[in-house]
């Protein structure tokens, strides 16, 4: 079978952006606060639209700096008092904020700062969280809500705006400022910290290291596209960069939040350092992101499949919210530009296909050469746990007529569930089956062969009829598998358990 086809030069990205960053560090002069536009350490997005692009790309770039580098993180308060969560992670965002120190620390990175953006004294669930972090021996600066902010800029730029701030004490000459999510606050602590080192004498200037847009592709390019129905629901959109236009008569791709904050960013650096090294927004960039696409087919197509999703996503969480279809309609308009429909997803119509046959849940997944399997609900399974039994015995060569699972090993765990644990659906669950595979291969071949392909799951594409239960979902994100649903539920009822 054929690996998933690569579209990103990953060593090169290493090379090219740890000495790009240093550069423009050594050009600027003095303290340099780099904001950090999407994930740092886990970019899946980025792995998924760029093949080749590892999740932890920027994290391995970062480390060839690793010392002379410190780290804050921004979270917004406003985000903890909506107990906003992770999606793709499905942790809410102080977690997240905790796991990211973790895991910063563990690399060797130093992070001893944290900002609290939009911070009001009203907000108990922020105060309770800041406490939390000074016990565990962070040090926590609080930002305010500034009147005004972005576009009123001589209020900004004065005592009664970024001077209300606490102000974070860096011991770094690189200071690469990130957030667990969109909104966290990251331009406004590094602007904030601007002002402050000014004030105290020290020179300082900014840069952003933003993955998306790519400034360097079309506007049009289905990357680009994908970067606008991930930040759907935020109303982002990609833009070209007026200021560069007119500055260099080039067109290059940004993105409204950066062309609406750009006159402050220049109006602040114009006052304190004499003069503006920048020209536009595209120039505050360091991405170097789109020289080391190497095949911008298999990019294109990687797009493409990413807008699906998140076009699939948002249907989803708009059925379980029972909202207005906003985001996904946002989403559609971006696939209609690019000619694709809900077919496009080759996973789509075999799921649906068995669900029709059989009038039960269905699933469907790809792999990794083009090659689908299907899974129908039984007696036994579930359609999720039914399509990956069948996935692993394909991947391993294994005859569909051989039961991996045994009836007799299956029935104790559905007693145990429906007898002792309350549960009415007898049928197992995708953990269910694996934890019973993996006690099967100790005695069988077939199953410890069958286990050996988990593996060569991961990046598949998986389409399921139903919405998924909260365990089968973490199931497939851990084994790295990319799922769709239909906004259907397998038992129409007014409660829904998740």
């Amino acid at each position: 079978m054929s690996p998933h086809k690569l579209g990103f030069d990953r060593e090169l990205y290493i090379k090219l952006q740890s000495e790009h960053i240093d550069a423009r560090r050594q050009k600027i002069g003095g303290k340099l606060y780099l904001e950090m536009g999407g994930k740092l350490f886990d970019d899946l997005h980025a792995s998924r639209v760029l093949p080749g692009f590892t999740p932890d790309n920027k994290i391995a770039m970062l480390e060839r700096l690793k010392d002379e580098l410190e780290i804050v993180v921004a979270i917004n308060a406003k985000d903890l008092q909506r107990q906003k969560v992770r999606a793709d992670l499905g942790i809410p965002y102080e977690e997240d904020l905790l796991r990211l120190v973790d895991v910063f620390r563990e690399r060797g990175f130093l992070v001893n700062n944290i900002v609290m953006t939009q911070m009001d004294e009203s907000n108990g669930i922020a105060r309770a969280f800041k406490n939390r972090l000074e016990r565990l021996g962070l040090k926590v600066a609080r930002h305010r809500t500034i009147k005004g902010y972005p576009a009123d800029t001589q209020h900004v730029v004065s005592k009664n705006g970024f001077g209300k701030n606490e102000y974070v004490h860096t011991t770094r000459d690189l200071i690469l400022v990130t957030g667990p999510g969109p909104g966290s606050g990251k331009l406004a602590t590094c602007l904030s910290q601007i002002y402050h080192d000014y004030r105290n004498g020290i020179p300082a200037g900014y840069a952003k290291f933003e993955t998306f847009p790519i400034w360097n592709l079309p506007l049009d390019h289905p990357v680009n596209l994908a970067y606008e129905a991930a930040t759907a629901d935020l109303d982002d959109v990609n833009m070209i960069d007026p200021f560069h236009l007119a500055a260099y008569g080039v067109q290059a791709v940004s993105y409204n939040r950066d062309v609406e904050v750009f006159p402050l960013l220049a109006m602040l650096l114009q006052e304190l350092a004499g003069e503006s090294p920048y020209k536009s927004p595209t120039d505050m960039g360091v991405n170097l992101v789109g020289a080391c696409i190497s095949d911008d087919e298999v990019c294109r197509e990687a797009a493409k499949q990413e807008i699906i999703r998140r076009y699939y996503k948002a249907l989803v969480e708009e059925r379980r919210e029972e909202a207005d279809p906003t985001v996904s309609e946002r989403i559609a308009l971006l696939m209609g530009k690019l000619g694709i429909t809900k077919a496009s997803r080759e996973v789509v119509e075999p799921a649906l296909e068995v669900a029709r046959r059989t009038r039960e849940p269905a699933s469907a997944i790809q792999l990794a050469d083009g090659q689908i399997v299907t899974g129908k609900t039984t007696a036994l399974l579930g359609c999720s746990a039914a399509m990956l039994l069948n996935a692993l015995k394909v991947l391993a060569g294994i005859d569909d007529e051989v039961q991996l699972l045994a009836p007799e090993s299956i029935e104790p765990i559905q007693s145990l569930k429906t007898d002792h644990l309350g549960s009415r659906n007898p049928r197992l669950h995708t953990d269910e089956v694996l934890i019973a595979l993996s006690v099967s291969a100790n005695s069988d071949e077939y199953a410890r062969r069958a286990l050996d392909q988990l593996q060569n799951l991961r990046g598949c594409e998986v389409h399921t009829t139903t919405i998924l239960g909260s365990v089968d979902e973490g199931i497939f994100r851990n084994l790295g598998v990319l799922v769709t649903s239909e906004p259907q539920y397998q038992v129409k009822s007014l409660y829904k358990k998740r």
